[in-house]
């Protein structure tokens, strides 16, 4: 550490000091009361506020506070257009579109196996039927030779 950065650490740390010490002489400013502003009020206005008491004296029926007044509630769902009566029964919700929906997820797999080997089996047949064409026009056009 330099002896610069020393020093300027240090200014810092006055600069600070003197701002806090800057703002506990305002706050204590702000929270002392005036003693000559306040007796004379106090002395004038009584300190109750009366809002669901009628009291009897009249120098304390001046200090009776008048009722809230609550401002208009507008219900929105009241303005609100009321729905249309084009309601669906929320039971079709419920079921499924097709039935057997649950049969066929459970026999995909062997749905699947099946077709691969009717596949296979078609394939091979076609291989049988374009063999024996070949055999026969091998055997016709040998014959006509």
């Amino acid at each position: 550490m330099g002896i610069e950065e020393e020093d300027s650490i240090e200014q810092a740390a006055v600069a600070r000091r003197e701002r806090l010490n800057a703002l506990k002489a305002a706050r204590q400013l702000l929270n002392t009361p005036d003693t000559t502003d306040n007796a004379d009020d106090n002395d004038n206005n009584p300190s109750m506020k009366f809002r669901n008491y009628v009291p009897q004296d009249k120098e304390l029926q001046e200090a009776k506070l008048a009722p809230p007044v609550l401002p208009k509630f507008e219900d929105p769902i009241a303005a609100a257009p009321p729905p249309s009566e084009n309601k669906e029964d929320p039971f079709l919700n419920i079921a499924p579109k097709k039935p057997n929906w649950d049969l066929r997820r459970d026999v995909q797999k062997k749905l699947d196996k099946l077709e691969r080997r009717f596949q296979k089996a078609t394939y091979k047949l076609m291989e049988e039927q374009e063999r024996e064409s070949q055999l026969s026009e091998d055997g016709r056009t040998a014959s006509e030779d």
